[in-house]
């Protein structure tokens, strides 16, 4: 995994350069993971929050298999 980086380019703005470097941090989902990891989650909680996910995943794709 490559962390991102940006090279400013000849006539650019430091704020263009931090704008494109943003959206480089949030393509690679830095963002997320920094604040999945602020607080230690006990595995219980993780296994219940994974399958949460999980069911609400399978009536989303439920509900668009019904419309189709």
């Amino acid at each position: 995994m490559s962390l991102p980086g940006v090279k400013v380019r000849d006539g650019e703005s430091f704020d263009q350069a931090i704008r494109r470097f943003k959206k480089q941090c949030e393509k690679a989902g830095i963002l997320s993971e920094l604040r999945k990891r602020e607080y230690y989650e006990k595995p219980s909680i993780r296994k219940k929050r994974k399958e949460i996910a999980a069911k609400k995943r399978a009536i989303k794709k439920a509900r668009i298999d019904g419309l189709v």
